[in-house]
C-alpha cells in the first residue's frame, strides 16, 4: 500500500474546507452512514410477532382438540399420556415452524406443505412410543384418527383464519402500509397487482425520474417516506436509482423493509426472490433492532485490534528496533489523512521512507503511475528504504493502524483513508466513500491493491462494499486479506 507524504500542512482553514466539500446534508453529524441515531425495532415487527404467536396458539388449540378426540389417555395406557401430550404437540408445531409455515405471505396457506409436515410428525409418533418403552403400543385406529384429525383441524383452522383476515382487508384494515418508488409506467404495471393481493396498502409514491432530478434528493424524499408511517418501501428499477446507497441505509436504519422489483435487465443471482401479487421481488429486511450489526462491528474492531496488539507486541518491538538500525529518522510515520465525513485524523504507520520524503515527492510527480493522477503510485519509489521494501511487501508497515482502530478513527474493514494530496485531487462523486469509517483493509486491497491504477475503479469497489455491507462480508474480506498479504499481491 502506497505511503504518500502531504505537500502542505493541514491548517484549521483547510480542515474546514475539507469538511465543507463533504458536508452531506443526508447524514447525521459525524456518524457512519450505517449507524442509526437511535436503536429501534424493525417496523411492523410487533405485528409479525403477534401474527406468529396467534398462529402457533391457534394450531396448538386445534391439535389439542384433535388428540383429545382420539382419547390419547387410552392410546398410551393411562395417566402417563397427559404428560406426553405437550411433547407431541410441541414436535408438531416445531416442524411447522422449521418448514416456514409461520412466515408471512402465502407460505402459511400452503396446505400441501401443511399436510406433508403433519404427516411426517405423525410418523414420528410410533418412534416416540417405542422410545418410552413403558408405554403400550398405539393401535392402528388411534394412529389413523389422530393423523386425520390433526391434519384436518389445522387446515380448517388456518382456512377460517385466512377468511377472517381477508374479510378485514377487504374492509381496508389489517393491511401493511407501503410506499412505492418508480416511474409512472411502473406504477401502473406494478402497484395494481400488489394492491389486488389485499395484503398491502400503498400510502404514497414518488416518481423516480423526478426523484433523481431533485437537488434535495434524497434528504426530503427520505424524510417524507419515514414520516409517512409505512412499514415497507417497494422500489422498481433499483439500478436506476441515483445515490441509492443513501436511500438504502437511511431506510434500513429507520427499520423500514425494502422490496426491490427487478426489471428484465436486472438479475439478482445471489438473492432469493419472493412473489408479491405474482411479481418477483427481492426483500431487504433490516435487523430486528436496527444498528445491532454495526454495533457488533465496532465492538469486534475494538476487541480484535486490542487483542492483536497485545498478542503481537513483540513483533512491534522487533520492527521498531530494525527501523532504527536500518536508517536515520523516527520509528513511526504520522500523517494527516481524511476520514469519516472528510474529517482529518492522525494516521499511523511504521516509517518505510527516508526522512526527507516529503521534499522529494514534488520532484517525482512526473513519474506517477496512477492513470488519473489522484493517487501517487510509483512501483520503484526511490524514497523507500531497504527495510521499508520488506515491510511494505508483507504490509507490516500497516500494523500501527491497529491503534487508529482502537481510538475509533478507523475500522478493520472499510474504504482506505486518503492523504490530503489525494483528497484534494478527488472529484465530487468520489466523496461518497467518506460517508463510512475508513478501514485498514477493504475490497480495494483484496482486489488488486496497488495494481488498480484507476481511482474510479477504487471508488466503485468502495461503493460496492458500502452498499452490500454485512458482518459476513467483513469477515470474508479479512480472510482474503490474509491470503493477499501472504501472496504479496499488488504490494509495493
Amino acid at each position: 500500500m502506497t505511503e504518500t507524504i502531504p505537500t502542505a500542512t493541514l491548517t484549521g482553514n483547510m480542515a474546514t474546507q475539507h469538511v465543507a466539500r463533504d458536508a452531506n446534508e443526508y447524514s447525521e453529524p459525524m456518524s457512519d452512514l450505517r449507524s442509526p441515531s437511535f436503536k429501534k425495532l424493525r417496523r411492523g415487527i410487533g405485528n409479525s410477532w403477534l401474527r406468529v404467536l396467534s398462529l402457533i396458539a391457534l394450531d396448538t388449540c386445534f391439535l389439542l382438540v384433535a388428540w383429545k378426540l382420539v382419547d390419547v389417555q387410552i392410546t398410551v395406557g393411562g395417566q402417563n399420556n397427559l404428560a406426553l401430550l405437550p411433547f407431541l404437540i410441541t414436535i408438531q408445531t416445531s416442524l411447522l415452524a422449521i418448514q416456514g409455515l409461520y412466515r408471512s405471505g402465502d407460505r402459511r396457506r400452503d396446505y400441501f406443505r401443511l399436510f406433508k409436515t403433519l404427516s411426517f410428525a405423525q410418523l414420528l409418533f410410533p418412534l416416540i412410543v417405542f422410545y418410552y418403552g413403558s408405554i403400550p403400543l398405539v393401535s392402528r385406529e388411534t394412529f389413523l384418527w389422530s393423523w386425520l384429525y390433526s391434519v384436518g383441524f389445522v387446515c380448517v383452522g388456518r382456512l377460517l383464519l385466512d377468511l377472517g383476515i381477508n374479510q378485514l382487508r377487504n374492509q381496508g384494515t389489517a393491511r401493511i402500509p407501503i410506499f412505492f418508488i418508480g416511474r409512472s409506467e411502473d406504477k401502473l404495471n406494478l402497484v395494481k397487482p400488489i394492491q389486488n393481493q389485499n395484503r398491502y396498502q400503498v400510502v404514497d409514491w414518488i416518481n423516480l425520474d423526478i426523484l433523481n432530478a431533485s437537488d434535495n434528493y434524497p434528504k426530503q424524499a427520505i424524510e417524507h417516506i419515514i414520516s409517512s408511517g409505512i412499514t415497507e418501501v417497494f422500489i422498481s428499477s433499483w439500478e436506476s436509482v441515483q445515490k441509492r446507497m443513501f436511500l438504502y441505509w437511511k431506510l434500513r436504519n429507520a427499520g423500514i423493509t425494502i422490496r426491490l422489483l427487478p426489471t428484465e435487465s436486472e438479475i439478482y443471482t445471489h438473492t432469493k426472490l419472493e412473489f408479491v401479487g405474482g411479481i418477483p421481488s427481492v426483500k431487504l429486511a433490516p435487523p430486528v433492532i436496527t444498528g445491532t450489526d454495526f454495533a457488533l462491528k465496532r465492538a469486534f474492531d475494538f476487541i480484535g485490534a486490542l487483542s492483536f496488539v497485545v498478542l503481537t507486541f513483540p513483533i512491534y518491538i522487533l520492527i521498531a528496533i530494525a527501523i532504527k538500525l536500518d536508517s536515520k529518522g523516527p520509528i513511526f510515520y504520522k500523517q494527516p489523512r481524511i476520514g469519516l465525513h472528510s474529517q482529518p485524523f492522525q494516521f499511523w504507520k511504521f516509517r518505510t521512507m527516508v526522512p526527507n520524503a516529503d521534499q522529494l515527492i514534488k520532484k517525482l510527480e512526473y513519474l506517477n503511475e496512477s492513470k488519473d493522477g489522484i493517487h501517487f503510485k510509483l512501483k520503484n519509489d526511490p524514497r523507500i528504504t531497504p527495510l521499508g521494501k520488506f515491510l511494505r511487501r508483507y504490509s507490516l508497515d500497516e500494523l500501527p493502524q491497529m491503534f487508529n482502530v482502537i481510538f475509533g478513527d478507523m475500522s478493520l474493514v472499510g474504504p482506505r483513508p486518503l492523504s490530503i494530496r489525494d483528497y484534494e485531487n478527488c472529484e465530487e462523486h468520489h466523496l461518497i466513500r467518506h460517508q463510512v469509517i475508513p478501514g485498514i483493509t477493504g475490497l480495494w486491497q483484496v482486489s488488486g491493491r496497488s495494481d488498480i491504477q484507476n481511482f474510479d475503479d477504487v471508488v466503485k469497489l468502495d461503493i460496492a462494499y458500502i452498499e452490500n455491507w454485512s458482518l459476513q462480508l467483513d469477515f470474508e474480506i479479512l480472510l482474503r486479506t490474509v491470503v493477499v498479504v501472504l501472496a504479496k499481491k499488488g504490494a509495493y
